[in-house]
């Protein structure tokens, strides 16, 4: 599965060819082909345990390969020690020297080289990561979101080909990492490397990267861009770990014109043709796809008012949460229970309560197919446990 490189990008291309890792009897990366655009923000998506973590560690030298090839630009480093690799890696912990203040801290890497004249880059680095004035505190005197920003500019500074980052994020809390999102985006925009972003978080991948790989036990499951991803899933598990995805298995009535006609329960639902990954045959059963946000929620007493050509489904509310911006619900309908609705607080219906009766309605070409044959709830569940102790935490 390869990667589109982005016109115009610096930095260094990362080609995995045929590359896996096993421990004795468990294999915690398949056989894998991955291109990594140079100068792209690049992230590894997974659950614990699906191999993202291992992956990276055979990048920056940490974990030997099975089997396969590590190239960094062009050139195969497979065999090299971390040393010897134009990468440098940034870890969830930190890792900096509590002794040394935060100048020397990001000097440190230019200092153990025998660079002695180091004022000018360490400047530059730490007001990169907007640290200058704090440049003489130390790491526990600043904040998470702090000692994270010196740990990148750390890195940095030896001006790697490649950064690596497992996890940086995990350790603080939402709003620091949401803003340290766009804190990483910023620097990574600016300095034109390539970043290889290891994360669990669904959010924290779409917000920063250029090109997701989904990784799903030692596979990689989907790779695109995260609007890709988010819209055009092609399994059960992307739809369902991308977000919330409702999935409705449906009989096939006819699959001739740019069209597929279904049926769900007593309801007939169409699909666009293109954006269906599994071949329809007439007889066959389907799964079909809609986000939540995608759905509009109309009263029973209004439903002439909802527009034609849309998909329609019956049912009764079961369950609303009042969430701030957004209402969720959940709704009992003859094609599928417990079908997610996310309604924005523009206007609020005061209506929709439990027990209403409604209609959900959405643009057809909202809808995506898959594969029946797929395990519906795939994905649904991102904390699995774990196969191997190895693996904790990747």
């Amino acid at each position: 599965m390869t990667a589109t490189a982005t016109p115009g990008t610096s930095g260094t291309d990362v080609r995995l060819a045929g590359i896996s890792k096993t421990y004795g009897d468990f294999t915690a990366v398949h056989p894998l082909d991955l291109s990594v655009p140079a100068g792209s923000f690049f992230a590894l998506l997974g659950a614990s345990g699906c191999g993202k973590t291992t992956t990276l560690r055979m990048i920056a030298g940490l974990e030997e390969p099975t089997t396969g090839t590590v190239e960094l630009a062009g050139r195969d480093v497979t065999a090299l020690p971390p040393y010897k690799r134009s990468v440098n890696t940034v870890f969830q912990n930190y890792a900096l020297f509590p002794h040394l203040d935060i100048y020397e801290n990001v000097a440190f890497g230019l200092r153990r080289r025998g660079i002695k004249s180091v004022k000018k880059q360490v400047g530059e680095m730490l007001d990169l990561v907007q640290l200058g004035d704090l440049a003489r505190r130390r790491p526990h005197q600043l904040s998470g979101g702090q000692q994270q920003r010196v740990a990148v500019a750390r890195a940095l500074i030896n001006h790697p080909d490649v950064l690596l980052l497992d996890e940086p994020l995990g350790a603080l809390d939402l709003k620091l990492r949401r803003e340290m999102q766009l804190e990483l985006k910023r620097i990574q925009t600016e300095v034109g490397i390539t970043f290889i972003h290891v994360t669990h978080d669904q959010e924290e991948a779409m917000t920063m990267a250029d090109t997701v790989a989904v990784m799903n036990a030692g596979r990689v499951e989907q790779l695109g861009t995260p609007t890709d991803l988010y819209e055009t899933p092609r399994s059960t598990f992307v739809a369902n770990f991308l977000g919330t995805s409702n999935l409705i298995t449906a009989d096939v009535l006819d699959t001739t014109g740019d069209d597929i006609l279904l049926r769900a329960g007593d309801t007939k639902l169409t699909l666009p043709a293109t954006r269906c990954t599994a071949t329809a045959r007439t007889g066959e059963k389907l799964l079909v796809g809609i986000r939540p946000e995608k759905i509009s929620l109309t009263h029973a007493d209004d439903a002439g008012t909802v527009a034609d050509g849309r998909n329609r489904v019956t049912g009764r509310i079961a369950q609303s949460s009042f969430i701030g911006v957004s209402t969720q619900y959940l709704v009992d309908s003859p094609a599928g229970s417990g079908l997610s609705v996310y309604e924005q607080n523009v206007e609020r219906d005061s209506r929709l309560v439990p027990g209403a009766e409604v209609v959900l309605h959405w643009n057809p070409a909202h809808t995506f197919g898959l594969d029946a044959a797929q395990n519906i709830e795939a994905g649904t569940d991102v904390l699995e446990a774990v196969p191997d102790a190895r693996e904790a935490g990747t």
